[in-house]
């Protein structure tokens, strides 16, 4: 996955796509890549592996990026959830080691991305900060920066990040990186600094990517959230070229 060279816009990748009907929004509304859950126990988009292969060809065949969002653990395992699936990345959202990237980075594709969640508390601290360079070593190509809840919850929480906190980490990082955390239209203001940082790529939402009324993903909310995060960008067709394979 090259994110060696600044994308030509924003990246909007969009969490926990559950039915056809949310890869139609979503690619209707303008986001490059969606999140499929497989392996997170009781969340509330998981899906079965044969749901997962038949969203994850439906995002492809719409010009989106199919990412496996996952709690697993073991690289072989994972490795064949990839192949059988089709996906173009692999999300590590839960607190797997250096060891289990560096497994997997020898198990996958050259072309299958790695995506390493790094999960920041309400107080500013990150569990993974010491570990930053060797999951980089290890073969991470991307990082996710999240929050993660007092109560201990991770992964679409709809808790928006500090900005402070945020880029007190940011000289941490030695690869590019994606941003969550309860971003809305509205707040994107507050982390004009994160976008500014030459290492930011874009990112990636879940509650407001959503109707509030049905639950599924809706286009005028995928929308305004791509109006809002590419804000001073040239206006650029639909789905213009991307490089989005490692």
């Amino acid at each position: 996955m090259s994110t060696t060279r600044p994308l030509s816009r924003t990246l909007l990748k969009v969490c926990g796509a559950t039915a056809p009907q949310d890869i139609e929004a979503a690619a209707a509304a303008g986001a490059d890549c969606v999140g499929l859950w497989h392996g997170v126990p009781g969340g509330p988009s998981e899906l079965d592996q044969d749901g997962l292969a038949a969203l994850a060809a439906a995002a492809r065949s719409a010009g989106l990026l199919p990412v496996l969002v996952t709690f697993l653990a073991d690289a072989g395992e994972l490795a064949a959830i990839a192949a059988r699936t089709g996906v173009g990345w692999v999300q590590l959202h839960a607190y797997q080691p250096p060891a289990l990237v560096r497994a997997l980075r020898q198990a996958l594709p050259a072309d299958v991305g790695i995506v390493k969640v790094l999960h920041v508390q309400e107080n500013g601290s990150c569990v993974e900060r010491p570990l930053t360079g060797a999951y980089d070593r290890a073969g991470t190509d991307l990082f996710l920066l999240d929050t993660a809840t007092g109560d201990g919850r991770i992964g679409s929480t709809g808790a928006a990040l500090d900005p402070e906190h945020v880029t007190a980490l940011l000289p941490r990082l030695t690869r590019p990186f994606l941003l969550a955390g309860g971003l809305t239209p509205a707040n994107r203001p507050a982390y004009q600094d994160v976008v500014d940082h030459p290492g930011f790529r874009g990112i990636d939402v879940d509650t407001a990517a959503r109707d509030t009324a049905t639950g599924a993903f809706g286009v005028p909310q995928i929308a305004a959230l791509a109006r809002a995060w590419r804000t001073g960008t040239a206006p650029l067709p639909d789905h213009p070229p991307l490089e989005l394979s490692r």
